[in-house]
């Protein structure tokens, strides 16, 4: 094998035809620049969950404290969840779907561009409204779980559930509409020779992914579809005086909810998977094998939802399957952690920003898989269930398993991005603040947990005797706080004056390598023949592909034009959700013509007219 080297092809001529301005931007279909919007919203609701997550640990700080409120404790809490969960971490996985999955398969743009920007203002708008609720007093509050018959209006009579239910409502539409696209794009687009085995990693994970979207998602719609019924219209799916069972509710919810684990933590694993071969200089060892673990992972993620409810009271027969299952998908999950160690072993290694970060995922991953193995066992699960065990298991797969994955991929694509490098001595004051506040927030709550410390509580007692590892948790919080800060000034310093990259940055191995960096808006001037797995890392292959792909085409190939009808269906579907409030049977149906006016206007719309005028 031989190893590519840097091209000296930068390409500061790489936007030659493409438009450019603010509103260039809002109509965009560019599946790059909606990646890049992707991951920028996803920044800005991070730094909004983070804040709520530090004022939680401020309440926190000591006993019986009355920084906050109890009623605002619990909308801190419900929102934090939530905000992380829908409008950090999947997105965020979704910017890196957009930017480079295209790019790795030789495609020029996703199936259905359109589609893709709908899926985004959506996004956009559903995040923005769920937030609405903060200006009226009334975010939500009764945990992202959302338990019936808690969120009955009996029980809750606000709005607080009502922008929950109708947020995520919202949310989930983006959702399904995202895993459809890529679907579609990595069966049908791939260049010439890219068989599916021949697929990176990261595209192979965001393929899985994309089933789980389209299968999970509708479960939780239907329960949140469900629910909305029950608050505005007096139905009774989850009233217990009208003889329904609330754990109806627990079912619908984890049958969705484990599976949006995988969800949320396979495009990490995509990512570490590109990123430890490109810096250890070795092809992935066992690459059928991580394949075949992450398409397990995506099977047998759906037959361990209820050891979420082991306390729930579904007998032993319930319980040991459960327990079984749960231990099963340990399997696929430490396969790939072998996969990867035996990858960098008697590798070349370059401890880059990115590989930092994917061994730091490795790391912190397999503490919270090993907890996680104590919770798979019902006996053990129901003296920790609801305790800060939990929510230092869950922070320690979800934080260390995800967004340490998402960290690692900024610093890998970045320059192919912005043809700029982000600065490596930023990139470990960011590491290593982020390792550091990282355990030092999340290992003491497995102490605060095994002593008592209940999950969701506004304060505790002095005489618990946990009060110094709530300290140590604000303590780490602040510090993650900071290394978050670090990130943002990397970004935005190197964005402006970071080193030029060329257009394989890191000597990489996969299609994305082999084009200018940023690249242009069309992608390949023509589709390349891809004849290998690593097809940039054999001489001969690279010489062929970048004759093909850096080559300056006399016609630029034609590509979707703007349009701001995406952004005018967005917000009608929002809207028709946000009138459900008024529990007014007919009220949406004003939102839904609004919507349905949208649709026609897209429908009829040519999205090759630009290009006569350009003629």
């Amino acid at each position: 094998m031989s190893v590519a080297t840097e091209s000296a092809a930068t390409t500061h001529d790489a936007h030659h035809g493409e438009p450019t301005g603010l509103w260039s931007w809002i109509t965009t279909v560019d599946h790059k620049r909606i990646g890049i919007m992707y991951f920028l919203t996803s920044i800005f609701f991070l730094l909004v969950g983070g804040l709520e997550a530090l004022l939680i640990r401020i309440q926190l700080f000591k006993p019986e404290n009355d920084f906050i409120s109890a009623e605002l404790y619990n909308q801190l809490f419900t929102m934090h969840g939530t905000t992380m969960i829908f409008l950090v971490a999947m997105p965020m996985a979704v910017a890196f779907f957009n930017y480079v999955v295209p790019l790795q398969i030789g495609a020029r743009d996703v199936a259905f561009p359109r589609l893709n920007a709908l899926s985004y203002w959506i996004y956009l708008f559903g995040g923005l409204y769920l937030n609405a609720s903060w200006f009226v007093g009334q975010a939500p509050n009764t945990s992202w779980v959302g338990y019936a018959n808690l969120t009955s209006t009996q029980f809750s009579p606000g709005l607080n559930v009502d922008f929950w239910v109708l947020g995520l409502s919202i949310l989930g539409v983006s959702s399904i509409m995202g895993g459809v696209n890529f679907i579609t794009t990595i069966i049908n687009l791939r260049a010439p020779g890219m068989k599916l085995m021949r697929m990176p990693l990261f595209t192979w994970m965001t393929f899985v992914t994309s089933f789980l979207l389209i299968t999970a998602l509708p479960v939780i719609a239907v329960a949140l579809i469900m629910l909305a019924f029950d608050r505005f219209f007096s139905a009774n799916f989850f009233n217990v005086a009208a003889g329904a069972d609330p754990v109806l509710w627990q079912h619908l919810f984890w049958i969705f909810g484990h599976p949006e684990v995988y969800i949320l933590v396979l495009p990490a694993f995509g990512v570490i998977s590109d990123v430890i071969p490109a810096f250890s200089r070795k092809p992935l060892f066992g690459y059928p094998v991580v394949v075949y673990a992450g398409v397990l992972i995506g099977f047998i993620g759906w037959g361990v939802w209820s050891h979420h409810m082991f306390t729930s009271g579904m007998g032993p027969i319930a319980d040991s399957f459960f327990v079984a299952t749960t231990m099963i998908i340990a399997i696929p999950t430490g396969v790939k952690i072998f996969n990867w160690m035996a990858t960098m072993w008697g590798g070349a290694i370059r401890f880059t920003t990115a590989m930092n970060f994917a061994v730091g995922l490795v790391a912190l991953f397999t503490v919270g898989g090993l907890s996680g193995v104590m919770h798979a066992s019902a006996p053990v699960d129901l003296q920790q269930h609801d305790s800060y065990f939990v929510v230092a298991h869950f922070h320690y797969v979800i934080v260390g398993g995800i967004l340490l994955g998402m960290f690692s991929g900024l610093y890998y694509w970045f320059p192919k991005v912005t043809g700029r490098y982000l600065s490596e001595k930023a990139g470990a004051w960011h590491f290593w603040t982020t390792m550091i506040g990282f355990n030092l927030t999340f290992f003491p709550m497995h102490f605060s947990g095994m002593f008592g410390m209940p999950r969701r509580t506004w304060t505790y007692q002095s005489e618990l005797g946990v009060q110094l590892y709530n300290q140590m948790s604000t303590v780490g919080g602040f510090i993650l706080g900071i290394s978050t800060l670090i990130m943002l000034y990397n970004v935005l310093k190197s964005a402006k004056s970071g080193a030029p990259a060329g257009s394989n940055a890191w000597g990489a191995p996969s299609l994305e390598w082999s084009i200018p960096s940023p690249p242009h808006h069309y992608n390949f001037p023509a589709l390349p023949e891809v004849r290998s797995r690593e097809p940039m890392w054999h001489d001969d292959e690279r010489a062929a592909i970048e004759a093909v792909t850096l080559a300056h085409p006399a016609k630029e190939p034609e590509m979707p034009g703007p349009s701001f009808w995406p952004i005018v269906v967005a917000s009608g579907v929002t809207a028709t959700w946000a009138l459900v409030m008024t529990g007014v049977w007919w009220v949406p149906l004003i939102g839904l013509a609004y919507t349905t006016f949208g649709v026609f206007m897209w429908a009829f719309e040519d999205p090759f007219k630009h290009l006569e005028s350009s003629h």
